[in-house]
């Protein structure tokens, strides 16, 4: 019968007396305290001691230390009252992207091999708020790999192979050195195993030999530095297995050709004294001119600063010397979690205004790192020099990251997996569930495409305003199946999408020509192909002569007779600053219900006799009626400023069918429209029915868009400006 296991012992007292734990804030120590929680065993004690002793290290602040005890300790976190998220937010967030960073081993294992590594830690990055979440993985990491002994060799391995293909590498690119050699080396020890111990035997060979010989280079480099006036502190530099192991790969020779097992490193107070002491040691010894680098003026990606020589030292043995201030050293060792806090203020609510500037400056500088594809850090910028948040990461089916712009869609994931799938491309689901093409991706989302049998973009899709696709390179793919296509197709293709916009905008019949002229094209026809092949949208043409015809109207505009014109001449203005009344001050001016004109739209003004001046569209009936018969009313009239909200009446002629309702004021509530009121009215056949909607729309642009998404839902057959 086996003898029961022993019960827990560590209360949560014991992790609050721990060193790292006396950066905690009084309140959220209280909070802690006050936690009736059980104690752990010996197992999860020593991987939550050895977490907290390496964030002790790091430098790890308050929140750190308290997101690690939260998440580590069983059951704390359902001990704690239902505020502590409220009351500690930064807590809580960095609590959850711990959690959100959980499926990367997941979906690390299905790749043992490594493949897609660099995806996975990209993945990882961008699905954490807080990036100080990566010191604590990286924390939590070693601290289970010092703890792996206990482990089936399997699990070892498996836990090792994570390390090396995603914390390892991540260490890396934040310059934290303490945690990336210890991480790299266990790793190593559980992956290599006969190579761990081989490399670790010849060391200790020759260990003594090479100890004594150290001793004696910092002694001569002491007294050589001494008589020169500069203070300096020398000591021996350890190599470490998984480099040594990396360095004789890489140059093909056993450990005996290695010249730099033998190293020391001499940190100064200032710049100048480590170009001072670096002559020493020339003079000392002599150099090998290959061997020579100047981190310092030419800094590694990761902000690494430090000199690097080698010399022919006593008895004819290659020595490595590396030369740095204090500030760099410290610097090298802790990467940036030696900018966690700030040297003035203490945290982020310290007074220091440069401090919290250098600080900014250090974490938009860490987020390029971590960026950064490639083993040696050389930063993605040099490729592409979108930060982490402008992109997103999602997987596919399998479990392969896929690496993404912002904003993009379904449509957009399509096409990077294959051209033939972004044509074929009928719908999309994300986590199981039915997405529109539309829908913007967010890191984590597994995304499933749903394809038809044969090749059918849709020349909406190029529509950048329909939001369908982000990637300028899914637009590229589409628009080149496109152009294809025979010229009469896109011709005729081309002329139904303008056509449909200015049936919208009441412009069925208006002259095209200076659209061509803005979109330098030779015909109609022309125009057609360009809009058809969406180098040109709709919308743009619509505008262009919606703006030619202002114009030309402001530039005939007749000027307003002397016997209206207000007797006080003063700066013009109007009701609500929404217009400009050239000429005249102090009237009521509105929006004429016939016609309803929008921001971005040409208008013009009628003076009333009771209500002021009206404003109208150009083209407008009533206007037009109004002028003939009184054209010394006419004044000209312009939009002052943006950002009220104007109605506006929309007609919508469709199939009737389930669910249409919905979707149409899906579509309003999406681009942040209001909806005044609506109606519908039957046909007598019961076929198509007819909405009648009043919207409260910005101004043209955002209507122009809305009808746009509405004509595109299915069964629609117009959707137009009443």
């Amino acid at each position: 019968m086996n003898a029961p296991s022993p019960p827990p012992t560590h209360p949560l007292a014991d992790a609050l007396a721990h060193p790292a734990a006396t950066v905690l804030a009084a309140p959220l120590r209280t909070a802690l305290e006050s936690a009736a929680v059980a104690p752990v065993g010996t197992a999860a004690w020593a991987l939550i001691e050895s977490t907290l002793g390496s964030l002790a290290t790091l430098g790890g602040d308050s929140d750190m230390v308290a997101a690690t005890l939260v998440h580590d300790w069983p059951g704390l976190a359902d001990a704690l009252d239902a505020g502590f998220g409220a009351r500690f937010p930064a807590v809580a967030a960095l609590v959850e992207s711990q959690h959100a960073a959980e499926p990367v081993s997941d979906l690390h294992a299905r790749h043992p091999d490594g493949r897609g590594s660099e995806g996975l830690r990209r993945l990882l990055l961008a699905m954490v708020r807080d990036l100080r979440v990566v010191p604590i993985l990286l924390a939590r990491q070693l601290a289970r790999l010092r703890l792996a002994n206990t482990l089936p060799e399997d699990e070892q391995r498996a836990l090792a192979a994570l390390t090396r293909d995603i914390h390892a590498p991540l260490a890396n690119r934040l310059g934290i050195w303490q945690l990336k050699w210890e991480l790299e080396d266990l790793a190593f020890r559980f992956l290599e195993p006969a190579t761990y111990q081989q490399i670790a035997r010849l060391l200790d060979e020759k260990r003594v030999a090479r100890e004594r010989y150290i001793e004696d280079v910092k002694q001569t480099l002491r007294n050589a530095l001494d008589a020169q006036g500069i203070r300096a502190d020398v000591a021996g530099r350890p190599k470490h297995i998984y480099s040594i192991w990396k360095k004789m790969q890489r140059k093909n020779v056993p450990i005996s050709e290695l010249y730099d097992l033998r190293a020391v490193r001499i940190l100064v107070d200032d710049l100048a004294a480590c170009y001072a002491a670096l002559g020493i040691v020339h003079a000392t010894w002599a150099p090998i001119p290959s061997e020579f680098d100047d981190y310092i003026a030419r800094p590694k990606r990761n902000d690494y600063r430090s000199l690097h020589t080698a010399v022919v030292g006593p008895e004819g043995k290659t020595l490595e010397v590396q030369i740095r201030t204090h500030d760099m050293h410290r610097q090298a060792e802790l990467g940036v979690a030696a900018h966690w806090k700030y040297k003035e203020g203490g945290g982020p609510g310290g007074s220091s205004a440069n401090a919290a500037a250098a600080f900014e400056r250090k974490i938009a500088w860490m987020r390029r790192l971590l960026d950064a594809a490639g083993e040696e850090g050389a930063l993605a910028g040099e490729l592409d020099s979108e930060l982490v948040e402008d992109r997103v990461y999602v997987l596919t089916p399998k479990g392969e990251v896929v690496d993404l712009p912002a904003g993009a869609t379904p449509l957009d994931f399509a096409y990077h997996v294959h051209t033939e799938v972004g044509h074929r491309c009928r719908g999309a689901k994300i986590d199981g569930r039915i997405v529109p093409l539309d829908h913007k991706l967010r890191s984590g989302d597994h995304v499933e495409i749903l394809t038809g049998k044969v090749s059918e973009p849709r020349r909406d899709w190029l529509v950048a305003s329909n939001g369908f696709l982000a990637s300028a390179r899914s637009r590229e793919k589409v628009r080149t199946w496109f152009n294809r296509l025979d010229r009469e197709r896109n011709e005729q293709a081309g002329r139904d999408m303008l056509e449909k916009e200015l049936r919208r905008l009441s412009m069925l019949n208006a002259d095209l020509a200076p659209a061509r002229e803005r979109f330098h094209a030779e015909s109609d026809d022309d125009l057609y192909v360009l809009v058809a092949l969406g180098d040109v949208g709709p919308h743009q043409v619509g505008r262009a002569l919606l703006e030619h015809e202002r114009a030309a109207r402001d530039a005939a505009m007749p000027v307003a007779p002397s016997t209206i014109v207000a007797p006080e001449r003063h700066k013009p203005r109007s009701r609500d600053g929404e217009f400009t009344v050239e000429g005249v001050g102090n009237l009521l001016v509105q929006l004429a219900r016939c016609c309803q004109p929008l921001p971005g739209e040409g208008i013009v003004g009628y003076l009333t006799k009771a209500r002021g001046v009206s404003v109208h569209r150009p083209d407008c009936a009533a206007f037009e009626r109004l002028a003939a018969a009184q054209p010394q009313r006419v004044l000209p009239v312009e939009w002052r400023r943006a950002g009220s909200s104007y109605d506006v009446d929309v007609e919508l002629v469709a199939i009737d069918r389930k669910w249409l309702l919905k979707e149409v004021t899906n579509v309003v509530a999406q681009n942040g429209v209001g909806v005044s009121s609506l109606n519908t009215e039957h046909d007598r056949g019961g076929a198509r029915v007819t909405l009648r909607l009043r919207l409260r729309v910005a101004d043209y642009g955002q209507l122009s868009t809305v009808l746009g998404k509405l004509s595109a839902l299915p069964g629609v057959e117009q959707a137009r400006r009443a």
